[in-house]
This record gives structure tokens, C-alpha cells and sequence, in this order.
């Protein structure tokens, strides 16, 4: 595979799962404490990583789960975020300015922070109450987040006795590090011809739905405009038909996520809308990866971790195919704002 080492992602995918237990204990711990909601609170990428699974939880779960952003908590506050939250709040590098300005915040409210970080020796990894640390790159950090929120989710619902097949879940998700290699693998042969039409246009409208969503979100705003300078419009597919579906015309690239949860029919919408306008619609569906061992039930879960782990092997053509390493930019950490 191109630009990508095995070892590697596999390790960091591996030590997101090996957290799962330590998670499980924590959340154990608050909610016996007297937990009465959690927040998910990133910054950026982070934030939007989160969101699958605070997605599950108010689905499926009648623990209230809330996402803020932090630059917007620091002014405003939430009257539903007190000394009995549960705060999660991920942070690659651990520095995130806005996510550790609401971290003092947090302190003084007393809410049990949950710190989800690649470096220890950074404020947010020794500012947590409880601090995970799992090394991480940007080009595994999708994985890796997205493992260990969805590992918070199912542990509030198992603690709260709202799923009864935990241990199976948690068996299953257990095996992804080694699947996704060959997820990656299988795909290969296809992401070169992704990453010519990506490449072919100056302009996308990214759309998705459910939990795949975040994903369509992510991949246009932190990879398509922050690290290739493309220009995106990502939307949600059950917006798309109230406003975006007017840009369509011929030679409008439309590239569409489907996952496997129970709202892939609104992209399935979009599937059916769009080549009557277009004649670059480009579709990347997760029921098209084989997974073994894997039921249902978990890949509906996972249809986020999948798109990113093949959105990744796309990416690393891309950068070749335009002679735009994924690592050059003009303002992000290099300018002051």
C-alpha cells in the first residue's frame, strides 16, 4: 500500500481497543457516583469524531448526552453541564487552546473530565481527571477516536442496563485494528481512481447521513480544505433537498457516503436524485467491505471507522496525484488567531 505502514496503524489501533477497559471502569465509577448526563466536547476534527457517539446514546439510550464546543462554553456556559457531567474531551496534540481554556473552566464547575489525548506531558493530558493517552498521528486519528468514544457509549448503556449484549460488542469491535488492514488492503486497488476524481474538480459537495455524517463532515473540512486546499460544501443528505440540491448541474462533483445504520435511505435519496443532473456523482459505501466475524449490528456502528480507514488509503494518493502533502499549511499553527 502507498505511504502506509502496517505496524503502525495497527499499534494505535490496538491501543485504542486495550482502553477499553480502563473506560469501562471509569464510566462504572461516575455513573455510581451519580453521573446525570455527559458531554462530548472537542475541538475542530476532535469534536466532529465525536459525534457518532453521542448520536448512539441519544438514540438508543435515555442518558442525556450533549456535544457544545468549547470556545463557545467558555462565554456562554450550559445550564446542563454541573459538577454531575461527564465531560469527554478529545485533543490530539493535547495543547488545543480552546479545549484547555474550558478545561479550567470544568475544574471550577466540577464536572469528571475524561481526557482522550495522543501525548501525556501536554495540559490536557495532565489536566484530566481521567487521562487516556493513545498515541496518534492524523492519518490514524479517525480509528482511534472514533473506538474510544463509541467504547464510552456502549459502557454508559451497559452500566444503565440498556444493552444486554455488551460483552459481545465489545468482542467484536475488539477485532477491527486487523480488519481494517485488510479493509485497507481490499481497497487499494480503487483509491488511486478515487483520488484522480477528487483531484479532477475544485469543488465537492460532500453529503452523507447517520452516523456517517461526521465523517462527510470531517473528510471536506479537515482534509479536503484544511490539508488540500479544495474547496467543499459539506451537508447533511436530509438537507440536502433544502437549499444544496440547486448547485447540482452538469460537471458538479456530488461524492456521497452511505453507511449501514437504519438512515442510509436519505443518502440512498441522494443516490437516486443526482445523476439526472450530474454526471459526477461518486459513491463510497461501506456494505461494499468485507468484514468477517463482524455482525450487523456492530457494522452499523462502525460505518464511521470505515469510511475513515479507506477515506485514509484515498488520501494518500491524493496528496501524490496533486503535489500537496497533507502536511502543508498557510494558517493552521503557523500564523497567530
Amino acid at each position: 500500500m502507498l505511504n502506509f505502514d502496517e505496524q503502525r496503524f495497527l499499534r494505535i489501533q490496538t491501543g485504542a481497543v486495550s482502553l477499553r477497559t480502563r473506560l469501562d471502569q471509569v464510566i462504572a465509577s461516575c455513573l455510581s457516583a451519580g453521573a446525570e448526563n455527559v458531554f462530548f466536547l472537542g475541538t475542530g476534527g476532535a469534536a466532529i469524531l465525536m459525534q457518532p457517539a453521542a448520536q448512539l446514546l441519544q438514540a438508543k439510550s435515555r442518558f442525556p448526552a450533549f456535544v457544545g464546543l468549547p470556545a463557545e462554553l467558555v462565554i456562554t456556559g450550559s445550564a446542563n453541564l454541573t459538577e454531575k457531567s461527564i465531560v469527554v474531551m478529545p485533543s490530539l496534540s493535547g495543547t488545543t487552546k480552546e479545549s484547555v481554556a474550558l478545561l479550567a473552566k470544568l475544574k471550577e464547575i466540577g464536572a469528571t473530565v475524561l481526557t482522550l489525548v495522543g501525548h501525556a506531558e501536554t495540559p490536557l493530558g495532565k489536566g484530566g481527571d481521567h487521562v487516556f493517552v493513545n498515541f496518534a498521528e492524523d492519518d490514524t486519528s479517525c480509528e482511534s477516536f472514533y473506538l474510544q468514544s463509541l467504547f464510552i457509549a456502549l459502557s454508559i448503556m451497559k452500566h444503565r442496563g440498556e444493552i444486554a449484549n455488551y460483552e459481545q460488542l465489545a468482542t467484536e469491535l475488539s477485532q477491527l485494528p486487523k480488519l481494517l488492514i485488510e479493509v485497507k488492503r481490499a481497497y487499494e486497488p480503487k483509491a488511486e481512481a478515487f483520488a484522480r476524481t477528487l483531484a479532477a474538480s475544485d469543488y465537492h459537495i460532500v453529503t452523507g447521513a447517520g452516523n456517517v455524517w461526521p465523517q462527510a463532515f470531517y473528510y471536506g473540512m479537515c482534509i479536503l480544505e484544511e490539508m488540500q486546499w479544495i474547496r467543499t460544501r459539506p451537508v447533511h443528505a436530509s438537507d440536502f433537498f433544502h437549499g444544496t440540491l440547486e448547485l447540482v448541474e452538469k460537471d458538479v462533483s456530488v461524492i456521497l457516503f452511505k453507511g449501514e445504520d437504519a438512515l442510509r435511505p436519505l443518502a440512498e435519496r441522494i443516490e437516486n436524485f443526482a445523476p439526472n443532473y450530474t454526471d459526477k456523482l461518486t459513491v463510497l459505501d461501506t456494505a461494499q467491505f468485507d468484514l468477517p466475524g463482524i455482525s450487523s449490528e456492530v457494522r452499523a456502528m462502525i460505518s464511521p471507522v470505515l469510511l475513515a480507514t479507506v477515506l485514509e488509503r484515498i488520501s494518500a494518493h491524493l496528496e501524490v496525484l496533486r503535489d500537496h502533502p497533507l502536511t502543508t499549511r498557510r494558517y493552521y499553527k503557523q500564523v497567530a488567531y
